[in-house]
This record gives structure tokens, sequence and C-alpha cells, in this order.
């Protein structure tokens, strides 16, 4: 692999292994919300917030950094009152409990208004209408998380770039398949890819701050302080289990303490990264092999990332866990051919594993992937393989992960529907 292309992997990487204080669903929320309101020069009196089927799936039920509460009103409040755009996904880090107590009071006088966005095919799509007296401001967020599309004021267009972004970003991105990312990742220089160690340094304080802690549902605490080691003892899988569900459970309860995300997603970069750092710490392995394993692990998540896009009717724990079994086989010594049949494992196992919002018990959808993740490279070194007679499993591995993202788009897109419309009803 030349310069030229190791160059474009890793510009790729840098975009999609990112910080970020919270679920990104509404912290895009409060980005757009806070960029409507630099653009309007003042603290907006009205705010509509109209959102796509999958944005107000993932931002309902989930915990905001640093107040709280859970879900949007909270989150739109403090980006219109204290949020700076020029965070990004951090966007509401600044926020102290006085402004909290100022976004209450927002939300009391019915200033907000959340409209679910029927007319768009956009997965992810953040629109905001925001009104100041006589001056009104429109922001668009679409395909990305942080990538604004559409911005007006008055009526004057300031930004217009609503070409499709994930279809223009395929156009851009180096085209992926599983070989290039297990090549990249296992002979890339060092020093180039040295970088992706930071993810395992802050995720690794999410997870020990929610273990000293009990948030949301209190998974991994509850895994990591088990009495007698009844179930798990205290092995290298029940440590996998414990940090990585700690993580989440700190993310999703709305604890203020970032995380790498990976493709949009916290719990995909929390998912992507803790396995491996777990056992790798525990098996004493290289610094180098870390970084390895690291890489091919998150960039796996990116390689299946691109055929779902951002959001889907699958839950991204399934793909995030994917890409750690990855990083376990090819620390446990495991060949390419080794680390294609741990993917093929858990395609053949939790594909299907739905999305019903970003919320505390997310934990235990992240547990489920990265035990799987462990029973899928256990498998793998020992050369077992679910094969091509068996299901959806198919003799080529990215014609596997064609499939596992066709089920996760186009097959579960009822499903998708009914889930959102069940949310709702409650």
């Amino acid at each position: 692999m030349n310069t030229e292309e190791r160059s474009r992997i890793i510009t790729l990487v840098k975009r999609e292994v990112v910080p970020a204080i919270g679920c990104t669903e509404p912290m895009a929320v409060a980005l757009a919300v806070a960029k409507a309101k630099e653009v309007l020069g003042g603290v907006p009196k009205r705010i509509t917030v109209s959102l796509s089927a999958n944005m107000l799936k993932n931002a309902m039920g989930v915990g905001i950094p640093g107040t709280g509460m859970v879900g949007l009103p909270i989150a739109i409040a403090l980006g219109a009152l204290a949020g700076k755009s020029e965070y990004q996904l951090e966007v509401l880090k600044d926020i102290t409990p006085e402004l909290v107590e100022d976004g209450k009071a927002f939300i009391a006088q019915n200033r907000i208004k959340i409209l679910q966005k029927k007319d768009t095919d956009e997965k992810l799509y953040i629109e905001i209408d925001c009104h100041n007296g006589d001056d009104n401001v429109q922001v668009v967020i679409s395909g990305m998380h942080t990538h604004f599309s559409y911005i007006a004021k008055n009526g004057e267009v300031l930004l217009d770039d609503r070409v499709k972004t994930e279809t223009k970003t395929e156009e851009e991105d180096p085209k992926l398949d599983m070989r290039t990312v297990y090549d990249f990742a296992t002979t890339a220089p060092i020093p180039e890819i040295h970088f992706i160690l930071e993810t395992a340094e802050l995720n690794k304080r999410a997870a020990e701050m929610s273990l000293n802690n009990r948030f949301g549902h209190g998974l991994g605490r509850t895994i990591f302080m088990e009495p007698k080691s009844q179930f798990f003892g205290n092995g290298i899988y029940s440590k996998i289990l414990s940090y990585t569900s700690a993580a989440c459970d700190a993310r999703m309860a709305g604890v203020k303490v970032p995380v790498m995300s990976n493709s949009g997603s916290g719990n995909q970069g929390i998912a992507a990264t803790l396995p491996v750092w777990v056992f790798a710490k525990e098996r004493l392995k290289s610094e180098e092999d870390l970084t390895r394993a690291l890489m091919l692990s998150h960039l796996t998540v990116i390689y299946i990332k691109q055929s779902f896009g951002r959001l889907s009717p699958l839950c991204g724990c399934v793909v995030a866990a994917t890409g750690s079994a990855c990083g376990l086989t090819y620390l446990m010594g495991g060949t390419y051919e080794q680390i294609v049949y741990a993917v093929k494992n858990m395609i053949a196992n939790i594909t299907g594993m739905i999305c019903d919002g970003a919320k505390p018990s997310c934990s235990l959808k992240v547990a489920t992937g990265v035990s799987t993740a462990v029973l899928s490279s256990m498998l793998a070194i020992e050369d077992e393989v679910v094969t091509s007679a068996e299901g959806i499993i198919d003799d080529d591995v990215d014609r596997c992960v064609q499939n596992m993202a066709s089920i996760g788009t186009l097959g579960m897109v009822a499903t998708d529907s009914l889930v959102l419309d069940i949310m709702t009803r409650k």
C-alpha cells in the first residue's frame, strides 16, 4: 500500500473516530441549535426542531451530560443558551448547574417545538427554525452529525450544500474491503497510526468512572462487583464485559465525560475499543500489537458502516462488536483467514438486533455484542467458522457484510417504523 493510499485511509479514520460528550444524536441537535443561535445573533425566542425518524428515535430516551435530565428539550434549550458550535459534538461542554436551571425555565416557557420530518429520505436529518422578533434563521445538519448542509437568515441563503452528504462522502472516501482493512492495520508504519491509542485512553476513563459509581442500569459495575464470582469469575471475559458496558452505562446516563466515537456513535467507539484494550492489557501485549489491533477494529467498523450509513434500524453494537472481534482475533495471533472467520461468526449470530433508540439499556446490547465477539474469536482461532451452507453467510466475507447491510437497511425498514410507532405511543 503506497503513501497516498495510506494517507487517505488515515484521513478517513481521523474524521470518523472523534471525541464526543453524550449521545451523538441529541448533541448533533444541540450543535445545530447552537449554530442557529450564533447566526441569529442572540438566544432565540422560539425554536422549531424537525428530525428524521431515526434521529428522533435515537434522541428521545438518553441522558444529557451534566443535566440529570433525559431527552431532546434540555439539549435544545442548552444549545440555545450556552452551546458553542466550534466544539462540534462536545457542544455542551461548558454548561454549569446554573445554566441547567435556565434551560429548565426555557423549556417551561414552551419555547421549543419538536416534530418528525416526514418528507425526507435522509436517515440523519436535523432542521432548526429559530425566531427572535423580526429575525429568523434556518439551519440543517444532514448526512453526518456535524455537517451543516444549509444555513439561511431572513431568507438570505448563507450556505447551501444539500446534495445528499452520505453519497458525496462515499464518492470521496477510499473504497474499503476486508483485505484492505487488514493490510492497512497490520502493515502501516506505527508512527502513522499511533494516534488510535487515544481511543483507549479516553474510553477506559469513562469505564473506570462508571465502575467506581453507579450510572444508568449499572451493568458494568454489577459484573465487576459480582458477589463471590458466581457467574463470570475474574478473568478476561468478565473484564471485557464490565469495562465495555460500564463506559456505555456512563454515556447513556448522561455523565459529563468524553468518549471516542466511531462513525457518529459513542457506543460504537466504546465497543470497538475496550474489548481490544482489556485483552491486550491482560495478556501483556506490546504497544505495537495494541495499536494495530485497535486500528483493525476501528477501521473494520468504518468499512461496515460504509454499507449501512450513519443510522440504521440495526443496532450499531453489532457492527462495532464485529470490529472488536477482528481486533481480538489479531491479538490472539490469528491470521487474516481466521479474522475473516471471526467476522462470519459474528454476522451469523447477532445480525438483526433492533435499534430502539439511545438509552441506558444500550449497555445490555453492547454487552451482548462484545460477548459474541469473544465467542466468535475463540472459534475462529480454532479454525471454526459458520459456512456458506448456513443462513446468510457467504464464502466471500465482503458479500457477508453486504448481506448484513441489506438486512439492516432494506430488510428492517418496516421494523424500524414499527419500533418508532411503539416508542411514540407510550
